[in-house]
């Protein structure tokens, strides 16, 4: 199976870096720190920016100084964090200009965990903080599509969780779904669904600059 695609937007955490364990020490803690059973604040905060799960599990608190509180264990506890299989070969062969990261993680949770995962900095990364509406709303994918100058339709996007997925398909972006944190019905409908990005290739098929007409191109093939 074959796509054709002008670009592509990753999600971070799940898709790019494993991170489940410092996402979930690092809930764990605020969940006993503000009186919630942490099983029940893990499930609620994938795909979701950290901010919209504060006012949503606690409202009454200053989401100021919760934010601060888990930001400050999630840049400084990523000694486990690794990439996802496939995605230290996925991202060598995708020119720099071909992709960015969308995540609702705060820029300096994103950065924190490509560092520690070794995963190279994109040139642009939409974090939470840079869209007024988190996932599943749509605003972060355009916005990325937007600053690589990509229309959405030639845009696939690659997520594992359902916020993130719904925001895909509300912004009119084809989907790659990875189940690497959610089961493949949580995330469909997508375009492409596999474990993980050792499934998936890329190869530039078409490079050139200047008018719309001639947008460089990829060719995103699915199949050990």
């Amino acid at each position: 199976m074959t796509l054709t695609v002008s670009a592509i937007l990753f999600d971070l955490d799940g898709v790019l870096a494993d991170s489940s364990a410092s996402v979930e020490r690092a809930w764990s803690a605020w969940a006993q720190r503000v009186g919630l059973d942490p099983g029940y604040v893990y499930s609620e905060v994938h795909g979701r920016r950290a901010v919209d799960t504060i006012r949503a599990l606690r409202p009454a608190l200053d989401v100021d100084t919760e934010l601060a509180f888990l930001v400050a264990l999630e840049t400084t506890d990523n000694h486990d964090v690794l990439p996802i299989p496939g995605v230290p070969e996925l991202l060598s062969a995708l020119p720099p200009d071909m992709w960015a990261v969308v995540t609702s993680g705060t820029r300096s949770v994103a950065t924190a965990r490509l560092v520690a995962a070794g995963i190279p900095l994109p040139q642009i990364m939409i974090s939470g903080e840079s869209v007024s509406r988190g996932k599943p709303d749509p605003e972060g994918y355009l916005k990325g599509a937007a600053m690589l100058g990509v229309p959405p339709g030639e845009c696939i996007v690659v997520e594992d969780a359902p916020a993130g997925a719904a925001a895909s398909r509300a912004a009119g972006m084809h989907l790659l779904a990875v189940t690497t944190t959610h089961a493949a019905a949580d995330l469909e409908p997508a375009d492409i669904i596999v474990p993980d990005l050792t499934h998936v290739s890329v190869r530039v098929i078409e490079r050139a600059t200047g008018s719309e007409a001639t947008r460089a191109r990829l060719e995103i093939r699915v199949g050990r």
